[in-house]
């Protein structure tokens, strides 16, 4: 029998807007997305987003697995309106309240003058807005829906549930972890420049997509998209970029002759032989290895704020536990993580 996993890091005390690094596989790991696929994915992510209010800062959709960044912002005072809702409700193409029923709801509402029943009804359709777990139940259950109706099968799509990891929303940390999921496509072996891979934030934005553009410029500045001009947007992609392809060698291309991925960049024995010595690693050299902290780290950020979650969660650990933050080994900025992975750090 497995250990029991621990609750999310979904609700920090004194942290406004969280950020999540989220993962899920395909049941068995099997490659079953192609390029239909892959595109319905994106269809949904953005649709949910759009709806939830749950911000994509960047993403990549692999054949067995997929990888977000996601920023989730508090629940605000002021709720949308009724109206407002059934908006959104049409940039949903497939949902059980159709923004035509909505409508006769709230109509209903009005004509006998019922407030507080209309109050009620705007309530409960955001209770799972501005919610992770919720955007990524819809995100999952609705692929899930709409692969098996397709393919005439049954049972789940998933295995088990998604994984995430609560980010630090300072530029350093996102693009650390941003940096890490652009290069999956490329380690993979299906694109040989990461932001030619057409499943991905990057991909997006290099096609000029606002949205993609938006979530880089946060990455690289931490600013909101509010107010951004086409000059802003392309400088943060081109700074983006050049992040993503700093200090790399060339020629590092495809895979070898038994299939595994060659990567771009320092060679892994090299890369170990400095980590063994204490040496220091670039950023792009660092997150191009397959790095457990970007799954199962529970939390990334700077000393302070992985500290700050321990001390507002001290119930999941042990009483000889005194301190949250664990260093990121051979790391040139100075990240920490909840759990220290010293052992398997590489896979």
């Amino acid at each position: 029998m497995g250990a029991m996993r621990q609750p999310r890091f979904d609700k920090v005390p004194g942290v406004g807007t969280h950020h999540f690094h989220c993962t899920s596989r395909v049941v068995n790991r099997a490659e079953i997305f192609g390029e239909e696929e892959r595109e319905y994915f994106v269809l949904l992510l953005r649709e949910y987003e759009a709806y939830c209010g749950v911000r994509v800062l960047n993403y990549t959709i692999l054949s067995n697995h997929f990888h977000l960044l996601l920023e989730v912002p508090p629940k605000p005072e002021k709720l949308p309106t009724a109206d407002e809702l059934i908006e959104r409700l049409k940039g949903l193409t497939s949902t059980t309240l159709t923004p035509k029923k909505a409508r006769q709801l709230v109509d209903a509402f009005r004509q006998a003058k019922d407030e507080e029943g209309e109050r009620a009804w705007v309530e409960r359709q955001c209770e799972g807005m501005w919610n992770l777990s919720e955007y990524m139940k819809r995100l999952k259950q609705r692929l899930s829906r709409w692969y098996n109706r397709r393919n005439k099968r049954k049972g789940t799509l998933w295995e088990e549930r998604f994984d995430s990891v609560l980010t630090q929303g300072c530029p350093e940390v996102l693009l650390t972890v941003s940096l890490y999921i652009d290069l999956n496509s490329f380690r993979a072996g299906l694109v040989k420049e990461p932001e030619n891979y057409r499943w991905s934030g990057l991909g997006e934005a290099m096609a000029g997509q606002p949205r993609a553009l938006q979530g880089l410029r946060k990455v690289i500045t931490g600013a909101e998209h509010l107010g951004e001009t086409s000059t802003e947007l392309t400088q943060a992609l081109e700074t983006y970029r050049l992040q993503l392809y700093v200090r790399n060698e060339e020629g590092r291309e495809g895979t070898d002759a038994e299939g595994r991925p060659l990567r771009r960049g320092l060679p892994r024995a090299q890369v170990l032989d400095v980590l063994k010595n204490k040496g220091r690693v670039n950023l792009v050299d660092y997150v191009q290895l397959n790095i457990r902290y970007f799954f199962d780290g529970g939390v990334l950020g700077t000393q302070e704020f992985v500290e700050q979650v321990f001390q507002a969660f001290p119930e999941r650990f042990g009483p000889k536990r005194r301190t949250g933050a664990r260093r990121m080994r051979g790391l040139a900025p100075k990240l920490y993580t909840l759990r220290d992975l010293r052992l398997e750090l590489f896979s």
